[in-house]
């Protein structure tokens, strides 16, 4: 019997044209509970979330997970910014499923479009998850925090940004693709050791086997180094107004290694931060207990709510 983790169609794919100009993939599950986006990474798809989907949608959850533009199913259109990506979700949410109100969940280049989201429309997300992301940096206040990540972990952040055409022409076919985004689940140290088997990088990678999906990623990291890549100047600061829950895997080596206590800076109205055993970089696939639970937790009043 086929392993569901990683079986690609164990959730029906659907499909909307935006309002912003993209095509977009994403699952939808749970219809008619309290609606969770979940807002994927790099290198990811919405695969990253299998582990959690089920279970949220037990809890009450409808769960809504989209491919970000260029990633997976859906199209790139003309940005790959954070900015860009949170209109995507916007108008997926509200202009095409209905909804004014969402919690939403996301890590690493997710949760600067979830950041993004809260700051600019608060009245649109009631709840806020947040791992392993990049946050703003806020020097008095973090001025005796660990916010530097390891140097060793920095060399593909410049690359990606500044040289994006060149690697991905270095990456010419689909298996050097593929070898290239399985480094960030395995030698790299993003994720804990043995987090991800053969099997399991296998899934996660067959999406940027495709060389149009692996450029389209680079697109985030080039608008971190240059104006022209940015469809506006992102919004990324301190948020008093938003609820948010904060979990850390503390075995990722490409963050902050106080990400949880700059994160408790960022958001002075939290629950946690939660440290995750065993756990890095990829925490719902990682820790989907750890993040299932917590979550469930800290939107009871609102499940209770909804029944």
């Amino acid at each position: 019997m086929a392993d569901p983790d990683i079986d690609p169609n164990r959730f029906a794919t659907h499909t909307a044209t935006l309002s912003t100009g993209v095509e977009v993939a994403y699952l939808r599950e749970g219809i008619g509970g309290v609606p969770i986006v979940l807002v994927h990474g790099w290198p990811e798809t919405r695969r990253i979330w299998w582990r959690v989907v089920a279970p949220l949608v037990d809890a009450g959850f409808e769960v809504i997970a989209p491919d970000l533009r260029g990633f997976g199913g859906s199209s790139p259109g003309d940005f790959g910014d954070a900015p860009a990506c949170a209109s995507d979700v916007l108008a997926l949410c509200t202009e095409v499923l209905g909804h004014d109100r969402v919690v939403l969940a996301g890590g690493d280049f997710g949760g600067p479009i979830v950041q993004d989201l809260a700051l600019r429309h608060p009245a649109f997300v009631d709840r806020l998850v947040l791992f392993n992301s990049p946050l703003p940096y806020d020097r008095e206040a973090m001025a005796a925090m660990a916010t530097r990540a390891s140097r060793d972990a920095a060399d593909y952040f410049r690359r990606q940004g500044t040289d994006a055409d060149a690697l991905a022409a270095e990456l010419a076919t689909p298996e050097q693709r593929r070898r290239y985004v399985a480094t960030f689940y395995t030698s790299r140290f993003w994720a804990h050791p043995g987090s991800f088997d053969d099997a399991a990088v296998a899934f996660h990678t067959e999406p940027f086997a495709a060389s149009a999906q692996l450029r389209a990623g680079f697109r985030a990291y080039e608008a971190s180094f240059g104006e022209a890549a940015r469809s506006t100047a992102p919004v990324l600061r301190r948020n008093p107004n938003v609820r948010a829950l904060l979990l850390f895997g503390p075995s990722d080596h490409v963050l902050y290694p106080d990400f949880d206590r700059m994160a408790a800076t960022v958001f002075p109205d939290h629950v946690g931060p939660f440290l995750l055993r065993d756990c890095g970089h990829f925490v719902p696939w990682e820790a989907p207990h750890a993040f299932c639970s917590g979550v469930v937790a800290f939107c009871g009043d609102l499940l209770v709510r909804s029944r």
